[in-house]
């Protein structure tokens, strides 16, 4: 079972690809919820070479930032073999 943890956000890395589908206007909604109900879903990353990765949780882990955490609730998962 995952264990959800706490992962500093200057530590997450977002794949280039991944940056290219970012929603200001769901990042700004998404962060005036967290002001007020806090961090509901957590994101998932795996393990990169000195660094997390985010697999999952983009625009929650943008709306983080813009709020200035500099932590992220989130699961550590293990890249799949294909």
């Amino acid at each position: 079972m995952l264990e959800k943890k706490s992962f500093p956000i200057e530590a997450i890395h977002v794949p280039v690809k991944r940056t290219k589908t970012l929603d200001p206007e769901k990042v700004e909604a998404l962060a005036n919820d967290m002001l007020d109900n806090g961090q509901k879903t957590p994101i998932r990353l795996r393990e990169g070479k000195g660094r997390f990765v985010l697999i999952e949780g983009y625009h929650r882990l943008e709306a983080l930032k813009a709020l200035g955490e500099e932590t992220v609730e989130g699961y550590l998962v293990r890249a799949r073999l294909h």
